[in-house]
């Protein structure tokens, strides 16, 4: 392969946020294997492998719901970004987690079968035609295969390997896992549920997730995010007077990909929005001396080239600007990755305002 190997840069925001995950599995299965019990009042009582498996099981849902929220989050109020930034940390957790709830179940209920142990767990109930005792198994197993694949194909290698778009929609397959997940947990153990805790939880957090992205949509849907009307190859982003120095605004171009106008101290230029990291709103970035850096892993652009400061080799496309009265126009066309463009100055800059 030729894509240069990368290894994984670790610092003290990594190291703190991976500490706190920790922190949290831990004390969600102490909770879970020694308070709960007496919450949860469970019918009958069950032995320590089961309630282990249970618990793991238990861990890994929530935490994806958690993975699954914090998108949304990170839109509706920017205050929860800096959980954005290694989530791919917390989706790896989760795996290992789910992988360690699979191995409780398959080594308790089906280590004694006279068949193999894998084979039993997608072959012992095959009463597909049925609501009632549903093989729910199928769609833990599909559940966890994905999260696998997900976290094996994590690393900024398979990204560059396989391009950020195919990336990107691969690990869109999250959604799948997780919708897969909830199938698994309603045909399980809540077709015989009889303490609602559980119920209440799982339900409250299926509908959390899919509550803040309905949320985080329809803000988007309020700030105008949608293509503008293209005239002889331009296309109107806003009127002068609505960009603010230091900021952005951000057009959807008729073809669906996004630009990202800056004005930088009364000049503006144009890039395109989608970080080639993890194609990361780049218009919602700060920007500090034409450096703009984008909010989600902090790679960081020169809005009038598109490239990455040295010795980083990251580049996303510029577009050309220019007025027309007091409205800002960018071409629908873009330049290629890295291209130097002139910034356009403001007519009503102030002369200290625009850059040298």
């Amino acid at each position: 392969m030729s894509v240069k190997y990368t290894p994984v840069q670790w610092n003290r925001n990594k190291w703190l946020y991976d500490g706190v995950m920790l922190i949290g599995v831990v004390l969600f299965l102490y909770v879970f294997l020694f308070v709960s019990p007496e919450i949860l009042s469970h019918e009958f009582p069950i032995n320590p492998q089961v309630h282990n498996a249970r618990a793991f099981g238990a861990a890994a849902f929530v935490m994806l719901t958690v993975i699954l929220c914090i998108g949304p989050l990170a839109r509706i109020d920017r205050r929860f970004l800096p959980l954005l930034y290694n989530r791919r940390h917390f989706g790896v957790m989760t795996t290992f987690v789910a992988i360690t709830h699979a191995g409780f179940i398959i080594d308790w209920y089906f280590a004694f079968s006279s068949s193999n142990k894998f084979e039993a767990l997608l072959f012992a109930n095959t009463s597909y035609t049925q609501l009632a005792g549903f093989p729910f198994e199928v769609f833990g197993v599909f559940s966890l295969l994905t999260l696998l694949l997900l976290a094996v194909t994590s690393h900024d290698f398979w990204m560059k390997f396989l391009t950020p778009p195919v990336w990107k929609r691969l690990h869109s397959f999250i959604y799948l896992a997780y919708i897969s997940l909830v199938a698994h947990v309603s045909f399980g153990i809540l077709q015989d549920q009889q303490n609602h805790t559980v119920t209440v939880i799982f339900i409250g957090g299926a509908l959390c997730v899919a509550g803040l992205h309905a949320y985080a949509a329809w803000l988007d849907l309020r700030k105008g995010d949608k293509p503008g009307t293209e005239k002889d190859g331009w296309i109107e982003v806003c009127k002068t007077s609505d960009i603010e120095n230091g900021f952005a605004k951000i057009r959807v171009l008729p073809g669906g990909d996004r630009v990202a106008v800056f004005n930088q101290d009364g000049k503006l230029s144009a890039i395109s929005n989608a970080c080639a990291h993890q194609n990361g709103p780049l218009g919602e970035g700060k920007i500090i001396d034409c450096l703009v850096t984008c909010p989600w892993h902090g790679f960081q652009y020169n809005v009038t080239n598109g490239r990455s400061p040295a010795p980083f080799t990251e580049m996303v496309p510029t577009y050309n600007l220019r007025l027309s009265g007091d409205s800002i126009e960018v071409q629908t066309q873009a330049n290629p990755p890295g291209t130097y463009v002139e910034p356009v100055p403001l007519p009503d800059a102030k002369p200290q305002e625009v850059m040298a």
